[in-house]
């Protein structure tokens, strides 16, 4: 389907014009209709999939029309990190751009005094959108700062992820200040059972709009290293020694690790900046500047951009770790191959992640080429499916593996590599 097809106003046309938009997403094409006719909604959606357009294109359609209040907020989306928040605000921007009169305003926190203040003035004076991490916005609401009675639009971006951050009570709480009569929009990349207890509270007799199981886009080149902790950071090495990547976000499970590595890199020479909660919000806006114009040529980061990260060209993601979430390895390595093109993405697996790996091939049904690390890294762990019964080891777990060459004993031959599923 064109958005041509939609029945959104030609000033919104013509802004998706203007930004190379012409087909509607999977996501979209279902969505957008049923937002338009007024239905709750809850979506399945993974990020990259258009989600956002998704939401944004049928609220800013029906505020154009100026059937809702001027002085009062009439549209508030919920975001998990500042950094998406500032994503969503850019693509109202952009989207709005032919519009008169359709404001917004981003609230979040990490911010000195004035931004604050800066945030508290735009509150007063109605934004028709608020775009808002939940903590923030709790804040304001303490303050007295702005009214919800009359928002017309509820929308929560990455629900998912909002709980996982132990939001819940503050979704709550704000959704306590809205009106009974407002239209709820929620969207998430899994459905667990607080997803849906949440759905169930906020909701009201919603349509479901589910895209396919999260699947990594199949240009994506995915590589498994199996490794030791102590071989990591020669592998990167390695790997980022390659004169022809300038674009790379490697992700690590903890800002310790992140901390760690970018001291470590920098030292060898690598051009890189890191990405973590520490940093002040005025810091972590620099870091992404200066990778999005390539004075960084890689971001070491923890999962608080893996979905936050708006950039189409990234050629390659590092997995310093194995994630412990199987969709948040799609979400990670989701950051590279995008708008059709090809990317790399590879993933060091050490004995105690192995079987981390095989839940996140049952997920993506399909086996991860493992082959031998780089030259001079050494040789790689031998590791089992844990399908044989044997007593743990030190190491503990379900699998057994050696290091080639050092004479461990072994119960017949390990299975280097789990079977190989049907592919998506």
């Amino acid at each position: 389907m064109y958005f041509d097809e939609l029945d959104i106003s030609n000033d919104l046309l013509d802004a998706l014009d203007a930004m190379n938009f012409e087909e509607c997403t999977p996501i979209q094409e279902q969505a957008i209709p049923k937002i338009l006719e007024g239905h709750d909604l809850m979506g399945i959606a993974q990020t990259g999939t258009g989600k956002t357009a998704a939401y944004l294109l049928p609220v800013l359609d029906e505020l154009s029309h100026g059937n809702y209040p001027q002085d009062s907020v009439n549209c508030i989306i919920m975001a998990p990190t500042r950094e998406l928040a500032q994503q969503i605000d850019q693509q109202v921007e952009g989207f709005a751009y032919y519009l008169d009169g359709v404001s917004s305003v981003a609230v979040y926190g990490g911010n000195d005094g004035i931004r604050f203040e800066q945030e508290r003035r735009g509150l007063e004076l109605g934004a028709d959108i608020i775009i808002a991490t939940p903590g923030r916005l709790i804040s304001h609401l303490n303050g007295g700062h702005i009214d919800l009675k009359k928002v017309s639009f509820f929308i929560l971006d990455e629900a998912d992820r909002m709980l996982d951050m132990g939001f819940y009570d503050d979704i709550m709480k704000i959704a306590s200040f809205l009106s009974e009569k407002r239209q709820t929009i929620m969207f998430s990349a899994t459905m667990p059972d607080n997803i849906q207890k949440l759905a169930q509270n906020i909701l009201h007799n919603p349509v479901e709009v589910k895209i396919a199981v999260s699947k990594p886009a199949e240009k994506i080149q995915q590589t498994a290293y199996l490794c030791y902790d102590g071989m990591k950071d020669r592998i990167v090495e390695k790997v980022l020694s390659d004169d022809t990547l300038d674009r790379v976000i490697l992700f690590a499970s903890s800002k310790q690790k992140v901390k760690e590595l970018n001291i470590t890199l920098k030292r060898k020479g690598f051009n890189v900046g890191a990405m973590h909660s520490d940093l002040v919000q005025r810091e972590r806006e620099e870091i992404m500047l200066a990778f999005k114009n390539r004075r960084i040529s890689v971001l070491i980061a923890t999962d608080i951009v893996s979905r936050g990260i708006d950039i189409d060209d990234i050629q390659m993601v590092i997995n310093y770790d194995v994630p412990r979430d199987p969709e948040d390895y799609v979400h990670r390595i989701g950051r590279t191959a995008r708008a059709n093109r090809e990317g790399q993405a590879i993933t060091m697996v050490t004995p105690k992640d192995w079987q981390h790996l095989l839940k996140i091939e049952r997920l993506i049904e399909k086996e991860i080429p493992k082959p031998d690390l780089p030259e001079g890294c050494g040789e790689k762990p031998e590791m089992s499916t844990g399908k044989r019964r044997h007593t743990p080891g030190r190491h503990g777990g379900k699998g057994r593996y050696n290091k080639r060459g050092h004479g461990g004993k072994r119960n017949g031959k390990p299975k280097n590599n789990p079977s190989n599923n049907a592919q998506q």
